[in-house]
């Protein structure tokens, strides 16, 4: 999936507004402007468009985990500068502080059903044998079924 959509759906999903994106950004220590978040927002095809990188998004999680959870004493987690949906996924979990029967029950719901071991597969380490690569239709369900669960309407 594209940053941009994960971030905008995630926008969406809680009603977010500006100044809670650019606050929930800052609680992960990055500084953003209205503009940028602007451009980050808008539709690929319009001129202003930016790219999210990898490492912004995974800051937004990290920022989004604290905004959730509450923000730890100490140093701030380093952003993945390489970020997978796997990893999308886990911090998504983590954030909203979710179980695995929660998240089955999530996919169900946005028509994507998975068993107990599928689920486990994608938050093993890569290189287990039994990892699994998170597909972009599995993170599109997921936010889609989270769409669901926290927005009214």
């Amino acid at each position: 999936m594209i940053n941009n959509d994960i971030l905008e759906r995630i926008r969406f999903m809680f009603d977010f507004d500006v100044s809670t994106m650019i606050e929930i950004f800052g609680l992960a220590e990055l500084k953003v402007t209205q503009q940028q978040l602007s451009d980050w927002l808008k539709n690929k095809t319009e001129d202003s468009f930016q790219k999210l990188d990898d490492v912004q998004l995974a800051m937004f999680l990290n920022g989004l985990i604290n905004y959730r959870r509450g923000k730890k004493d100490g140093a701030q987690p380093e952003p993945e500068k390489l970020l997978t949906n796997n990893m999308v996924f886990q911090k998504l979990k983590i954030a909203l502080d979710l179980k695995n029967d929660e998240i089955l029950k999530i996919l169900v719901r946005s028509d994507l059903p998975l068993s107990k071991h599928e689920l486990s597969a994608f938050f093993r380490k890569p290189g287990h044998k039994h990892y699994r690569e998170c597909k972009d239709q599995v993170l599109r369900n997921f936010l889609s079924g989270l769409k669901f669960k926290y927005r009214a309407n």
